[in-house]
């Protein structure tokens, strides 16, 4: 079976995701309506995979925003790769990927940065991408560690939590969900980012509210309340294994309540109820994951958590 590449056309959007919804690793942020959200900001490459006019995977990338001689799969989101329903297996894998980088190197394209996708979002084992990465002469450039819950075999909770959630029940909290939460939320998670660490969110409210009323059923936000005011709060980005915390934030008030163990543990007793398999609470990793935050990854691990790592390659493709 010969394996030919093409380039994404607009056209292609509706195929795209109708193709991610029956993958072995896509999640919300493999999709067209995901990263259409960027506009004009990164400069498209994706890629579609075909044999026989059959589509075998997609593959979201774009040029690097500043070096120009790079591809990225993909900047705008977490991770990216090779999504695939099974068909890119082993060796035809390795042909896919080959394929892959030898229609960037004919448009010149010097380098591809591939972030694999982490397991815990993968519905059957399908590290083949990792494998043919090996056999190309990629190179490991970074590595971050999440912390993640197996809800299958959860980890001891400390004391410290155990307390703390007890804490936070007797305060009086309300646990809220939905959208309409979220510019109450905003404001704990920009006060909290611009206290603690001087920066932030990566998503503006605007950003995220768009991206919320596009994916209903899988961003979710869940807030405690005390006296009428938003006090903590998660952002969940969920996949069909797991439940991914992609903001955490927690005002003053709510530190003294602990309130966030609180929002915590009503999110991952959400998770059991809703068939996943991972709670995630995400990296404590900076400087390109060479900085591990002790303190952060010690929290998280309180809840029951283990870690699981996000792995950066580069392939050259000057040989390919």
């Amino acid at each position: 079976m010969l394996l030919t590449v093409r380039p994404f056309e607009t056209a292609d959007s509706e195929r795209w995701d109708a193709f991610c919804a029956i993958s072995e690793q896509a999640t919300l942020l493999h999709t067209r309506k995901f990263l259409s959200y960027h506009g004009d900001r990164f400069t498209d490459r994706s890629l579609l995979v075909e044999a026989d006019g059959k589509l075998l995977g997609v593959f979201p990338a774009a040029e690097h925003p500043t070096q120009r001689d790079h591809i990225v799969s993909h900047p705008g989101a977490t991770y990216g790769g090779m999504v695939h329903n099974g068909a890119l297996r082993a060796a035809r894998m390795l042909a896919a990927v080959q394929a892959v980088g030898s229609h960037y190197r004919s448009h010149g394209y010097q380098r591809l940065i591939y972030k694999a996708v982490p397991g815990f979002y993968q519905r059957r084992p399908s590290q083949d991408d990792l494998y043919a990465l090996f056999r190309l002469g990629a190179v490991r450039t970074r590595c971050d560690i999440s912390s993640t819950i197996d809800l299958q075999a959860r980890g001891a909770v400390s004391e410290r939590r155990r307390r703390s959630l007890k804490k936070a029940m007797k305060s009086g909290i309300v646990m809220v969900s939905g959208s309409q939460w979220l510019p109450a939320l905003w404001e704990v998670l920009v006060d909290n980012l611009e206290r603690k660490h001087g920066c932030i969110p990566v998503h503006t409210l605007d950003e995220i509210s768009l991206l919320a009323s596009r994916f209903p059923d899988a961003i979710r936000c869940v807030c405690a309340i005390l006296d009428q005011q938003v006090v903590a709060g998660i952002l969940l980005f969920e996949t069909a294994t797991a439940a991914h915390a992609q903001y955490i934030a927690s005002s003053e008030t709510g530190y003294l309540v602990s309130a966030l163990d609180a929002v915590v543990d009503h999110c991952i007793e959400a998770a059991v109820q809703g068939g996943k398999r991972w709670f995630d609470f995400g990296i404590s990793t900076e400087a390109g994951g060479m900085h591990l935050n002790e303190g952060l990854f010690g929290f998280k691990t309180e809840f029951g958590s283990g870690g699981f790592i996000h792995e950066f390659y580069e392939l050259a493709l000057k040989d390919m």
